[in-house]
């Protein structure tokens, strides 16, 4: 595991301070970087990349360090502060990808932690960006709806369904299963939060309450990938965003998928429920800054744009229901947005299912050629580990799309498409700087959604126009570091900044393996296609921004290709229409993805489709998978009610077989 050493922290505060050094009486990088946060977020990956960022401290801390940027053979430590900047602006365009790769991670980390608050106190760069920080109306502290199970010694539990995972998939087949009276118990990797435990500081609910603490990422480090792992999963941490799959996505994974199901009343009416249970509305009236923006600037260029279904109840128009909105990505304390910890899980533990969180699941169990439990850990924060043995009659695994191929590897399973097909949704970020204020941090993050470029070419794929979160330490990871003053200089008035994301459907996708320790590791390149579709939507995006009155756009690339506007006109258009011949590999852009799909992916066709329509695995009978893993291909939208509809239709096929399963394991 990786150990901080005096000399690596020592290197590290080097580093900190060269992204981000003293100025104007703000705190250095070092000063406002946790580095016990730090060196949590590099254990929190498989063990080869922890060993991966301990080499690079190491040579960082070594007078051959010189050789990488023909500079001095002195350590980085040794170095006055321009020799320093000047060898991370090298690495950052360097031809090898590994020195990429190491400035990348560097700069992410440095940059989210000091902006992000990794320090109790409040960081005095908030004031300098126009952020307000946490919401001074906090969360009432109220009961827990719901009491998880709590083992304090080596525990056997006996159920009809085991559920491993408790979001979009999980969480739904639970409350119906529950609800249909049979014994279930879910287990969840992550922690269970509830009202004020979301702090609504980015550093702390990103370490708590997403994997790998928020730092997960491609084995080449060029895209960061977000995805939820604690109670409720995606749905608690979501951006609540609620669309239905487009009809051509369904009619396309029934057409080629030999998949049927998917446009039949049956699935329409899982769409349906699952929309009625968790109060999906297009019920709101005001936007924040940069959602109006893509809704003016939008308008402004003839191009159609849509409110944006959310999943949420109780809200009004008020100051402080706007407010409480932006932080929904951190988690809602206020339990506004209707995830399944505030619908499904507490009709399942209503109807006396257990639930155990903090538990990671090594493996799935066999017996009789069937799938009957799993082995697991259970290793609350702080406390002694657990060993868990669960003893089923049925397993349904709703990991995500990332830790539900690596659980089933684990496990044993072999089908050779299990781990393949990785979709993404790659996206990259479109910011632009206001004459006016935006305060993008408050307000729905999303509620304005552009679908002009989602089929182009004559294909169903393309790329969707919408808005992310904007508070400061995402903000000041996302945007490009070309030097600290740059850097900082961007940030100044960050509540002048809006934002836009280019959501791309990708045709061609990665894979999830894992290492020899059952660890997942993910593979990921972006293909000339998708990159294509990519920078129409790019390119789409700061059009809009310019039409709505933006004075510079800040394109996506690591060397910030910047426009520059007046009343609604690009002054430098040939700066846009060179961004396809920049070098588009990895780690020269920021590339992220909120959504993870198809790994395992279901269809009629068992050679290469490791999960049956049915939802039950190939491989092994009584083992199913309902989550955004078995999507036959990427949803083109974001995917909690498509996953949520599935787990649900797929739920109503398990009322109906399960009892045979329990004959067929008792013979």
């Amino acid at each position: 595991m990786f150990t901080l050493t005096p000399a690596r922290a020592a290197v590290l505060r080097a580093v900190a301070d060269t992204f981000i050094p003293s100025a104007a009486g703000l705190p250095s990088g070092s000063e406002g970087v946790d580095l016990d946060k730090l060196a949590a977020g590099i254990q929190a990956q498989p063990l080869g990349a922890q060993a991966e960022f301990g080499q690079l401290l190491d040579l960082l801390d070594k007078p051959v360090l010189g050789l990488t940027w023909f500079g001095p053979l002195r350590s980085f430590a040794t170095l006055d502060l321009a020799q320093r900047e000047a060898l991370l602006q090298s690495w950052a365009g360097s031809r090898l990808p590994q020195l990429r790769k190491g400035f990348h991670a560097l700069r992410k980390l440095c940059t989210f932690l000091y902006h992000g608050g990794s320090k109790t106190e409040t960081p005095a760069a908030w004031a300098t960006l126009g952020y307000p920080g946490p919401d001074a109306v906090q969360p009432a502290a109220t009961e827990r709806p719901i009491h998880t199970l709590t083992p304090t010694r080596d525990t056997t539990y006996d159920c009809d369904v085991l559920i491993i995972g408790s979001g979009a998939g999980g969480g739904v087949v639970a409350g119906e299963l529950a609800e249909a009276g049979f014994d279930v118990l879910i287990l969840e990797k992550g922690p269970y939060f509830h009202g004020p435990d979301f702090t609504q500081r980015e550093v702390d609910m990103l370490g708590s309450l997403y994997d790998a603490r928020g730092a997960l990422s491609t084995q080449d480090g060029g895209i960061g990938i977000l995805a939820g792992s604690c109670l409720g999963g995606g749905t608690t941490v979501n951006w609540a965003g609620a669309f239905r799959t487009p009809d051509y996505v369904l009619q396309e994974w029934a057409r080629e998928h030999d998949a049927p199901h998917f446009t039949t009343l049956e699935f329409k009416e899982s769409l349906n429920a699952v929309a009625r249970a968790t109060g999906v509305t297009t019920n709101y009236a005001r936007h924040n800054g940069q959602n109006q923006a893509l809704w003016d600037g939008s308008q402004a260029l003839g191009q159609e744009v849509k409110l944006i279904p959310r999943n949420e109840r109780g809200v009004d128009n008020s100051d402080a229901h706007f407010r409480a909105l932006g932080y929904s990505s951190l988690g809602d304390g206020h339990g506004h947005k209707q995830g399944t910890v505030r619908t499904y899980l507490q009709t399942a533990f209503a109807h006396g299912t257990r639930l155990l969180a903090d538990c990671r699941v090594e493996r799935v169990t066999q017996a009789h050629g069937r799938a009957s439990g799993a082995e697991a850990v259970y290793a609350p924060a702080g406390l002694p580990e657990v060993r868990v043995t669960v003893r089923a009659k049925c397993v349904v695994v709703a990991g995500g799309a990332i830790q539900t191929p690596a659980l089933l590897l684990r496990s044993g399973l072999r089908h050779p498409h299990l781990g393949q097909h990785l979709y993404l949704h790659p996206t990259v970020a479109v910011a632009a700087r206001y004459p006016h204020r935006m305060n993008s941090w408050h307000g729905p993050s999303m509620s304005v959604v552009n679908d002009t470029f989602t089929q182009l070419h004559g294909t169903n794929y393309g790329a969707k126009l919408e808005t992310p979160p904007t508070h400061p330490g995402l903000l000041a990871m996302v945007l490009p570091w070309l030097s600290a003053a740059q850097h900082r200089e961007m940030l100044t008035n960050a509540d002048h900044l809006g934002s836009f994301i280019v959501l791309t459907r990708d045709r061609d996708g990665g894979r999830v393996t894992i290492d020899k320790h059952g660890a997942a590791l993910i593979d990921y390149t972006l293909s000339e296609f998708d990159r294509a579709n990519m920078l129409t939507g790019v390119k789409a995006a700061a059009e809009i921004h310019v039409a709505a009155g933006a004075t510079a756009v800040y394109l996506p690339h690591g060397t910030l290709p910047t426009l520059r506007a007046e009343n609604g006109t690009l002054q430098n258009p040939e700066t846009l229409a060179a961004l396809p011949a920049l070098n588009w590999n990895a780690n020269r852009f920021g590339l992220y993805s909120a959504h993870q799909m198809s790994t395992a992916r279901m269809g009629g066709h068992a050679p290469t489709h490791p999960v049956r329509v049915t939802g039950e695995t190939v491989e092994l009978p009584g083992l199913y998978v309902a989550d955004g893993s078995a999507f036959p291909a990427c949803s083109g939208v974001n995917p909690m009610l498509t996953i949520m509809a599935l787990a649900h239709y797929t739920a109503q096929g398990l009322k109906a077989t399960l009892p045979v399963a329990e004959r067929a394991m008792a013979v």
